[in-house]
């Protein structure tokens, strides 16, 4: 088969807009041409193939017998054409997975285990979203979101809680030259870093100290990975959450003070929507998403606090109180 033999495809997209309307009109509009460049595309068509396709009578068209059979093949082989770019292009996109997440998720969990996923499965083009905008799955590009969340319902998506979450203070090892607080009344004149998301409240009261207040002094910081990196640098004492700090304490850059958790309004979800939960590349993600899970689970489940006791077991008295600075 000598392919150059072949008419423009342009003209043959042309001839069969306009054989199935029977319309150069509605044959542009389709194509989102002039009338007149239909008319030309057609006329080149006939004086190429030496054949009439069309008989013209006045402003209307109508299919000659040669142009009518000529029409059903041109179809049929434009759409076996479509077809099989459409396979194509799906296939390239089955490879493509999109995830989305928290920023400090991203940099302080997935990063530092991502390359796992990447060695098991290099056939997956990844491309992780690093955002504290929520996905709209309606019209955003995005196979999977990992939400920070008190819900844990979505309606018209998946949604399977990935991990709980908890709170509880942690310093770099040299802070204070070293000589780090025992129990939390030692915490008295210390420096405790905030941000907007981990809030020290709440961790008073589990700690029996409910007459101290929310500190409203110091930096403020905006992202939690900010504040574990000023925690690391030796500048305070941060609440942290457990899925952020645990690889740094771990490391040794950290070390997570008293036996006591905070509670958190949030834990983390896999979230998609249903119609790509059964795809191969969303399922491949989400079981080693869930077995880094459990592993992580094992190693935070081994790990001791600074001071092992129990909060409630130390000498913990209302006088001295801890004071917080405001």
């Amino acid at each position: 088969m000598d392919l150059r033999q072949l008419p423009a495809l342009n003209a043959l997209r042309a001839f069969e807009a306009a054989a199935r309307h029977e319309s150069f009109s509605r044959a542009a509009d389709e194509l989102f041409v002039t009338h007149g460049a239909v008319s030309h595309q057609i006329r080149a068509l006939e004086a190429d193939l030496g054949v009439t396709l069309f008989v013209r009578d006045g402003k209307r068209v109508r299919l000659s017998d040669i142009g009518r059979q000529y029409a059903t093949e041109v179809r049929a082989t434009l759409s076996a054409l479509a077809e099989a770019t459409r396979r194509l292009r799906s296939g390239e996109r089955d490879r493509r997975l999109v995830v989305s997440m928290l920023s400090s998720f991203s940099a302080r969990w997935v990063t530092p285990r991502i390359g796992g996923f990447i060695e098991e499965h290099p056939e997956i083009n990844l491309e992780l979203l690093s955002t504290n905008t929520l996905t709209d799955f309606t019209r955003d590009d995005v196979d999977v979101a990992i939400r920070f969340s008190s819900l844990g319902k979505y309606a018209g998506l998946h949604a399977e809680e990935l991990l709980d979450e908890v709170f509880f203070p942690a310093c770099s090892p040299n802070f204070n030259g070293g000589k780090l607080p025992r129990t939390p009344a030692d915490m008295a004149d210390a420096p405790l870093l905030r941000s907007h998301d981990e809030l020290w409240k709440p961790w008073f009261d589990a700690a029996g100290l409910v007459d101290c207040p929310e500190p409203k002094r110091g930096v403020l910081y905006e992202d939690s990975s900010n504040l574990l990196q000023a925690a690391i640098q030796g500048q305070g004492i941060a609440l942290v959450r457990r899925s952020l700090a645990m690889q740094e304490i771990v490391a040794g850059r950290l070390v997570r003070l008293f036996n006591v958790d905070g509670p958190s309004p949030w834990n983390y979800y896999f979230v998609c929507p249903h119609a790509l939960l059964g795809t191969q590349r969303v399922q491949l993600f989400r079981t080693w998403l869930f077995d880094e899970i459990m592993r992580f689970k094992q190693l935070y489940e081994c790990t001791p606090a600074a001071c092992d006791a129990p909060v409630q077991s130390l000498p913990v008295a209302p006088e001295p109180r801890l004071k917080v600075p405001l």
